[in-house]
């Protein structure tokens, strides 16, 4: 079954590979971006497209790991934190059976 994935995987990332291919071949018109006072050089317009994309898709990345950083963080705080509770629970529960 993982075999299958694996193979089903290579050949999306193929088939992505070749509609960005097929894109660029019929998007080639250059054309330069205007960032207030900076302006690029002109490229086609499927460059400017397809990086976009891939700076998008970076971006999610990025955020997404920190955002997984952060939960991890605060899970491991919080599983001291239980840790602590439950050994001042047990130490009370001693305590409790002593005195009875």
């Amino acid at each position: 079954m993982a075999g299958l994935q694996k193979i089903l995987i290579v050949l999306l990332i193929l088939f992505l590979v070749l509609l960005a291919l097929v894109f660029s071949l019929n998007n080639q018109m250059a054309v330069s971006l205007n960032f207030l006072i900076f302006e690029t050089q002109p490229h086609g317009v499927a460059v400017w497209i397809i990086m976009s994309f891939v700076i998008g898709a970076l971006l999610g990345v990025l955020i997404t790991m920190l955002a997984t950083f952060r939960t991890s963080v605060s899970r491991r705080n919080l599983e001291k934190r239980l840790a602590r509770t439950e050994q001042a629970l047990e130490k009370s529960r001693a305590e409790n059976d002593r005195t009875l």
